[in-house]
């Protein structure tokens, strides 16, 4: 933690099993930390209470996946929020920069910054989709509207996440992102791509393959549009599991057992917000209709 730096922000990091890349890292952040370990075997606990005795450590006994950083937000003391990874940090004064925006715009829920990957600082192609948003740039939004994110590279108004419930035990991880997403869009509150706001990223060595993620994706999408989308949209996410090959069946077969859960958490979006995802993804004219999708931000 830098002193000096205003303490209006807390960085979560929910880990499990890095620790090398988790001690190296934490003393990049500015401002408070709480680190969430899902039941590392690894030692992480211990050594980042003996390298790093201001952060907050909580243990938790088992893997809880994405819940692990609404454990974080909850004890969090600040009214925002940064998310990392034990292989991310924020640039220096990304911090102060993102509680000033989220300041000066109190119905913005979510800032998603700006990703620099790997040694080489490179942009991550995510950047552009963002910066390119069709949902356009609504008067007194401080950048392009969006309604999806990355949770190492976002910054929460904190009681904007947990009113929506925060990262659930449905879907886990990873694309835990699509549902709070989703939440908070449908309660009115903004989430804009800020660039300004700026992140690392050095993925880890120690990831698991991507035919294992992209079929993990697969699940989260079909747990995510059983708890939110309208059927005809589960329809099409079932459908595009089935075409999938291997990795979309294996990602079916792995949202089978939360099926029920999820059911029993589904709660379908508004118009609005269905129409805005229409557009995002090609299906809708240009010029939506701009109330139910996008409301103009009062004074």
């Amino acid at each position: 933690m830098s002193a000096g730096v205003p303490q209006r922000v807390t960085v979560v990091v929910a880990t499990r099993n890095r620790r090398d890349e988790l001690v190296a890292n934490l003393g990049r952040h500015e401002g408070p930390v709480v680190v969430v370990d899902n039941a590392s075997t690894d030692g992480s606990v211990e050594a980042v209470r003996a390298a790093h005795p201001h952060v907050q450590v909580v243990a938790l006994g088992t893997n809880v996946g994405a819940v692990a950083r609404t454990i974080g937000v909850r004890l969090a003391g600040t009214p925002y929020v940064a998310f990392a990874d034990d292989d991310s940090w924020w640039a220096p004064g990304a911090l102060a920069r993102a509680a000033a925006v989220l300041d000066a715009h109190p119905r913005l829920g979510l800032i998603a910054g700006a990703i620099a990957v790997g040694p080489e600082e490179r942009p991550d192609p995510l950047n552009a989709v963002l910066a390119a948003s069709p949902l356009g740039i609504p008067r007194g939004c401080p950048g392009p509207a969006l309604l999806g994110f990355v949770g190492c590279g976002s910054i929460v108004r904190r009681s904007a996440f947990l009113e929506v419930g925060g990262f659930d035990d449905v879907v886990r991880f990873p694309g835990e992102e699509e549902r709070v997403a989703l939440d908070l869009f449908d309660a009115g509150w903004r989430l804009a791509y800020v660039p300004e706001v700026r992140a690392h990223h050095h993925p880890s060595p120690s990831r698991e393959s991507d035919d294992r993620r992209q079929a993990e994706l697969v699940r989260s999408r079909l747990l995510t549009a059983l708890m939110r989308r309208p059927w005809p949209a589960v329809a099409r996410e079932l459908a595009g599991a089935v075409r999938g090959g291997r990795r979309g069946r294996r990602g079916l077969l792995g949202a089978l057992p939360r099926v029920p859960a999820a059911l029993r958490a589904r709660r379908p979006v508004s118009a609005g917000t269905e129409s805005a995802l229409a557009l995002l993804h090609g299906d809708a004219p240009a010029t939506p209709h701009p109330d139910p999708v996008l409301p103009e931000e009062t004074p």
